[in-house]
């Protein structure tokens, strides 16, 4: 509060911008609800229901200024480059999943909330290029995903949104990530290099657990000044030199860090996100009439009707 001549003002807090990983929640809604929920088509709704639900909800409980969804390809090419078995290891999208997909741009486009296409690259790269450009702005971004590669994304301005049961959703910023990982958001590209990302299928360095990672980079700082200490000690080994310093790695993890440099440089390339040139949205509140329409065209016939009864004020 700011107090002037004896008078108090409440600073309040300026309203999120809602950015969304809509590739993650058409993919939980298409497996968490049936797929008989259909349009008038007969065709299935329920990941396109689903999405709009969760991001209604979010709407509702953070009222954002705007709202960004954002796709992108299911890996990015130069990832899969880099490291060929990334997302090797994940099925193909279903058919009616992808039919789905292919409406989902338009329909969430009628609710007015602006619709990013990382194109090449993945909808993670266009979250936190949408996360920095709020953040730099000196607004507050929230990152709706459950993809904790976002938490690199995090810092006081920005946080990742989590949807747990009953459409609760907790904020997770700069201590969270650190309670829940041991390293800060800056170092999350250094920590998966380390420990793997089997979800990516990145397998991480051979003997280095989650534990074991975030007690190397406490203690050296980034992956690249760690990987340089196992090189120092191996030149040094090489040499005849006493490596026992206090600063020495343990011989087996440097030994094994010397052995995959190159392969750790790639996982950290690969698990950091890359800044696309992206516009900070206008404030622009949801459109539930618009929404409505849309989803009646698409015959969803009750969602339509849910949201027309929706007060224009309650954007």
């Amino acid at each position: 509060m700011d107090g002037v001549g004896g008078a108090f003002t409440l600073r309040r807090m300026p309203a999120p911008l809602l950015i969304a990983d809509v590739p993650w929640l058409l993919y939980r809604a298409f497996f968490a609800l049936p797929k008989s929920i259909t349009g008038s088509d007969g065709r299935p709704v329920n990941a396109l229901l689903g999405t709009v639900n969760a991001l209604l909800a979010a709407v509702e409980a953070k009222a954002p200024r705007a709202v960004v969804a954002c796709f992108g390809a299911e890996e990015a090419r130069y990832r899969v480059e880099l490291y060929p078995p990334y997302h090797a290891h994940r099925d193909p999208m279903p058919a009616e999943l992808a039919e789905q997909w292919t409406r989902a741009p338009g329909l969430l486009a009628s609710f007015g909330w602006t619709v990013a296409n990382a194109e090449e690259l993945e909808a993670d790269d266009a979250m936190g290029s949408y996360a920095r450009v709020e953040s730099q702005a000196g607004g507050r971004g929230l990152l709706l995903t459950a993809d904790r590669d976002l938490y690199q994304a995090v810092d006081e301005r920005v946080a990742v949104l989590n949807l747990e049961p009953a459409r609760v959703f907790a904020e997770v910023g700069p201590e969270q990530v650190i309670g829940r990982y041991a390293v800060a958001p800056e170092r999350v590209p250094d920590f998966i290099a380390l420990r793997g990302d089997p979800s990516d299928g990145i397998p991480g360095a051979p003997g280095i657990g989650a534990k074991t990672a975030a007690e190397l980079l406490r203690r050296y700082g980034a992956l690249e000044a760690l990987l340089e200490q196992a090189e120092r000690q191996g030149a040094d080994a090489n040499a005849g030199e006493n490596a026992g310093t206090d600063d020495a790695l343990r011989p087996r993890i440097a030994a094994t860090l010397r052995e995959n440099a190159e392969l750790l440089r790639t996982f950290k390339r690969v698990a950091t996100l890359v800044e696309i040139d992206v516009q900070r949205p206008p404030d622009r509140p949801t459109d539930f009439a618009g929404g409505a329409t849309a989803a009646r065209e698409i015959g969803m016939r009750r969602l339509a009707a849910r949201l027309e009864r929706v007060e224009p004020h309650a954007a």
